[in-house]
């Protein structure tokens, strides 16, 4: 992820380092809150697992995984440490799954939403850097105007990228959350199935990570997937900015 802009750097070191101060903020700040918001549903509901280990914590050194904090700057994606739980020791163990599992993403919500705020009321314009790597160095110049743009860049990166981290773990794919909360949603037979093909689902998804990448990239069943409920937040959380142009 870093490479993609370091056109960037000659033309405006600022608008780099603010891409990279954002970028970090939105993964792994995100992704500590995320793994936190298991631990602490987790707790509320009656489970100590994650509190006996460690991970009722909003420290981001209990949450965030070596190798998977260090791909998230080099290619963009990666993972933080999974919170362990034992729904077995709640009251309702299907309901537990459930609310725990939607914590996380809930919480890249939460995050997105409050970043997003000054963007809708109109105090900040709304940029990140999500852009052709072609046209990089165009919308340096526009993310390094003024400080508002600079600040609108920061907290659009923020909710740019919290917004797909929620969108991308509610996918029913194991081991992402939104697998979890099926087993937990569907009836007791079909759930037992359905947890059954958990072992499936790390191959499923790195086939739709790489699918775009085989071919011209027309083929992209991921993107299908996550771009319309992606558009639809970014409209609730930061209103009509949602769309820019260059110029």
């Amino acid at each position: 992820m870093i490479f993609r802009y370091l056109s960037v750097i000659g033309d405006s070191p600022e608008a780099f380092v603010i891409l990279i101060a954002a970028f970090a903020t939105a993964m792994l700040v995100g992704l500590a809150f995320h793994e936190f918001s298991h631990a602490y549903v987790a707790d509320g509901l009656g489970d100590p697992t994650p509190r006996s280990m460690g991970r009722l914590t909003l420290n981001p050194r209990a949450h965030l995984d070596p190798v998977g904090s260090a791909l998230i700057f080099f290619i963009g994606f990666g993972w933080a440490k999974p919170v362990p739980i034992n729904p077995f020791r709640t009251r309702n163990p299907k309901q537990a799954l459930v609310l725990i599992s939607a914590a996380g993403p809930a919480s890249n919500l939460v995050m997105a939403g409050v970043a997003g705020i000054p963007i809708k009321l109109g105090l900040v314009p709304f940029w990140h850097p999500f852009v052709p790597p072609v046209f990089a160095g165009q919308f340096a110049e526009l993310w390094t105007r003024s400080p508002q743009d600079m600040i609108g860049l920061f907290l659009g990166t923020v909710v740019f990228i919290n917004v797909l981290l929620a969108i991308f773990n509610f996918l029913p794919v194991a081991p992402l959350d939104g697998f979890q909360a099926a087993v937990g949603l569907l009836p007791n037979d079909l759930s037992r199935q359905f947890a059954s093909t958990a072992k499936w689902g790390p191959g499923i998804l790195m086939v739709l990570i790489l699918i775009p990448f085989v071919g011209d990239g027309s083929i992209n069943p991921l993107f299908d997937v996550i771009d319309p409920p992606r558009r639809f937040l970014l409209n609730l959380f930061v209103g009509e900015a949602s769309t820019f142009r260059v110029g």
